[in-house]
């Protein structure tokens, strides 16, 4: 069946296409390349997989709950209104907004897609050029992923979200390379890394928790990327680019804030949706799953360069300044470190199935 036909939505609602300003820049210089991004490139190039091929998609979803989460990771758990529904109601919840997530990870990975296409277009350096080339092979893979659990296990999809189509728009229609670095690199990615983390870590269901460790394996290398390429760009800056771009992370990062909220999913099941946001807004989930934002972003947004007093006093203000002593680098090195234990595990399941 056609995704058209998965999508809880006529998609012809949301789809999408604008004029994006870009400017291609080739180079000439072939000699002088940081060291840096040549590592990046080519662990980019070792670590390249086949989804079809990692990935045991024999095994399925549970139609109860598909990835196995316990309940408290839904926002209205415990509320008069989660109380007052029956088994059914709270199983279509539970495949509701885990094909929602899933399907935003999706739509997501298509802009990385997209941008990271952009960035080998306009990029000026070779180095850049040569990474970034092995990131959107990654990114499709990522995309054909995601897309094959939801139309083969889920059999649901969600459109985008007009919060994640928005901060998209900023990155992809902006001509200057740095600000898709920004936008995608270190914003979208960085919440991208913290709701993956969620599914690898917290899911009981095997298949869900790989797919969603081999694709934050890439992503670790492309957050590392953005920060190589930005920390030694944006010292070059005036002190008024600097804060444009710095104007530019504090209206993200609210964005991110307050407007990931799953209000199509509460629209979608026809249930109160003033009431619901409430409570998503309340909850613990949302205040934990906050926090995992930011402390992959700030580190980095420290690290690149873009720390005047807006932005610190942005971060205070959600409560996130604190994340700015988290190591980047060491989690990065973690998000890769665990996928190579999850194809340990697959080894060890493939050994014991021969005997």
């Amino acid at each position: 069946m056609s995704t058209v036909y998965r999508y809880t939505l006529p998609v012809e609602q949301t789809e999408w296409k604008f004029e994006g300003n870009t400017e291609a820049a080739f180079t000439w210089e072939y000699d002088e390349r940081r060291a840096g991004l040549l590592q990046l490139y080519d662990k980019g190039k070792r670590q390249q997989w086949d989804a079809a091929e990692r990935i045991d998609w024999s095994q399925d979803l549970d139609p109860e709950n598909p990835m196995l989460l316990d309940d408290r990771v839904i926002p209205i758990f415990g509320s008069p209104l989660w109380d007052r529904m029956n088994a059914a109601e709270r199983r279509r919840i539970r495949h509701h907004l885990q094909a929602s997530q899933i399907s935003q990870f999706m739509h997501g990975e298509q802009g990385a897609l997209i941008a990271t296409a952009k960035i080998v277009q306009t990029v000026p350096d070779l180095d850049a050029k040569f990474y970034a080339a092995t990131q959107v092979m990654d990114e499709a893979r990522h995309v054909e992923a995601y897309s094959r659990l939801l139309h083969e296990k889920f059999e649901l999809a969600y459109p985008i979200t007009h919060g994640l189509k928005s901060l998209l728009e900023s990155g992809l229609s902006d001509r200057r390379w740095d600000m898709t670095y920004l936008t995608m690199q270190i914003l979208i990615e960085g919440l991208a890394l913290a709701a993956f983390q969620r599914i690898r870590d917290q899911s009981q269901n095997p298949l869900a928790a790989a797919v969603n460790a081999y694709v934050m394996q890439d992503e670790a290398r492309h957050v590392a990327f953005g920060r190589l390429a930005l920390r030694d760009y944006y010292p070059q800056l005036t002190a008024a680019e600097r804060a444009e771009r710095e104007e530019f992370v504090v209206a993200a990062c609210w964005h991110m804030r307050d407007r990931f909220n799953q209000l199509e999913v509460w629209q979608r099941l026809g249930l109160p949706v003033e009431e619901c946001l409430r409570l998503v807004d309340e909850s613990e989930t949302m205040r934990i799953f906050r926090g995992r934002i930011f402390s992959r972003i700030v580190p980095t947004v420290r690290d690149i360069g873009l720390w005047g007093e807006k932005v610190q006093e942005a971060f205070a203000a959600m409560g996130a300044i604190e994340f700015a002593a988290v190591d980047a680098a060491a989690l990065l090195d973690q998000d890769a470190r665990v996928a190579e234990e999850f194809d340990a595990k697959a080894r060890l399941r493939d050994v014991a199935a021969a005997e």
